[in-house]
């Protein structure tokens, strides 16, 4: 954790240093970062009852017995579920679930469940990204249209949020390594369960987490996203490139796909908002990857407020190579038994479709980490206004970066009974976030020499 004086002192000198017009907050609003506030602007004090504790930096060393480059341990190997909650008693804890979570409990009333520990607030990042925040709280903007932002550095933008549009893009922006390269699976089981698993390796490179990078000295470019399909047999060899840009209203983000069939490299006009996702088998849209990405310009966004919500949090056990992808996927949902829920507090985002504008999700309501601006849970609706599919986040603490990530994702249909599960890692490599990176890897030529290996 960053000591308070310099923190102080931080705040201080980029409050001098900005122009009173581009200033989102008041030296005073700042000035409680670090103090009452964490450094990303979460609330530092626990709850009044005791079950939310207070923030005191996080995971900031390597638990006993984790290998440099090796799989994560679990930091709380010791710890067991308070209680658990079920179809039966969910009414107990109402308060505190999502409309979308109970709506899964009430799908799968004999086999779902969600088992509660102890809220441990392991949220942390590098020291710069901190004093990087704390800078932006005064100088952040959001361009004329909402849909790009200006004058940030590296850090989140908006530590101290004024609307769901900024919320939201802190959520875009936060901290996730300079680079990660990660092979993954993703599984779209049948509602008996059975599924082909598609193995995916995924390598990004984040030219707005780059030490001294700015939202203008990026070229607008807010990362370099390469994907390559590498079974089952019918899928391998697919490749798609993606520039991600800052302001994807004035640029919209570049794509392109490697077709093994044709041996060649053609631009992608569809990869993003409801487009279907690779190998998802219709059950997960390009812009539910990472819980929500891409230009925000389809949506009116409301900043609802805080909860406290149980959402996933400290998921070591799901991602454990001790169990294999059969232990984790069920008929109907993820094995609960292997996942982890803790009470802690959210941001809320209401996203409504604009007039004139379509998406299939005509309404969804995001929830945030507090303390780290990862959507932990979203809440989708169908045209009619009913629960139509549930989104989760199992997030862990990559305590080696630190930086706190999700270990997978499950995205739940409630209305064709199957589900999609993202990002598992069990039965392979660890994914490394030490590997350096540079844009020239990410270029279509890069892409056409990588499809003909």
């Amino acid at each position: 954790m960053i000591a308070r004086q310099t923190i102080a002192a931080t705040v201080l000198a980029w409050t001098v240093l900005a122009a009173p017009a581009a200033a989102k907050v008041t030296a005073e609003e700042a000035a409680r970062l670090g103090a009452e506030l964490t450094p990303l602007g979460a609330e530092k004090a626990g709850n009044e009852s005791g079950t939310i504790p207070a923030w005191e930096g996080g995971i900031t060393e390597t638990p006993a017995g984790y290998r440099s480059g090796k799989r994560l341990v679990d930091p709380f190997p010791d710890d067991k579920a308070l209680f658990t909650i079920t179809a039966d008693n969910f009414r107990q804890y109402e308060a505190n679930l999502t409309p979308g979570q109970i709506a899964v409990l009430q799908r799968y009333p004999k086999t779902y469940r969600m088992p509660v520990y102890q809220t441990r607030r392991t949220a942390s990042v590098p020291p710069r990204i901190y004093e990087r925040t704390i800078a932006n709280a005064a100088t952040a903007t959001l361009t004329d249209d909402g849909n790009g932002v200006m004058n940030a550095a590296e850090g989140i933008p908006f530590p101290i949020p004024k609307n769901g549009l900024e919320a939201i893009w802190n959520h875009l922006l936060r901290y996730r390594g300079k680079s990660v390269r990660v092979t993954s699976g993703q599984a779209a089981p049948t509602a008996d369960g059975a599924y082909v698993m598609v193995q995916i390796r995924e390598q990004v490179l984040w030219g707005y987490q780059q030490p001294g990078a700015t939202t203008e000295n990026i070229d607008n470019k807010l990362a370099y996203f390469l994907q390559e399909v590498l079974s089952p047999a019918r899928l391998a060899g697919a490749l798609i490139l993606v520039h991600e840009t800052l302001n994807q209203a004035a640029e919209p983000r570049k794509a392109w796909v490697y077709n093994p069939g044709q041996r060649r490299v053609r631009r992608a006009a569809n990869i993003g908002y409801d487009n279907p996702g690779t190998g998802s088998d219709g059950q997960r849209t390009n812009d539910q990857a990472d819980m929500y990405n891409g230009a925000p310009d389809r949506y009116d966004w409301t900043l609802v407020g805080k909860r406290e919500v149980y959402i996933p949090y400290n998921s070591y056990k799901l991602a454990s190579d001790r169990y294999r992808f059969d232990d984790i996927l069920k008929p109907g949902h993820i094995n609960p038994d292997l996942t982890r829920y803790e009470l802690h507090r959210v941001w809320v985002v209401e996203a409504r479709l604009k007039q004139g504008t379509r998406h299939i999700f005509p309404r969804r309501t995001f929830y945030l980490d507090e303390d780290s601006w990862q959507i932990a849970v979203v809440d989708q609706y169908d045209a009619r206004g009913e629960m139509w599919r549930v989104s989760q986040a199992y997030i862990v603490n990559h305590y080696q970066v630190p930086v706190l990530w999700s270990t997978g994702m499950s995205i739940y249909d409630l209305q064709n009974g199957r589900y999609l599960v993202k990002g598992l890692t069990n039965e392979y490599e660890p994914g490394r976030f030490d590997i350096e990176m540079n844009p020239s890897q990410f270029t279509p030529r890069a892409l056409r020499r990588r499809g003909r290996r």
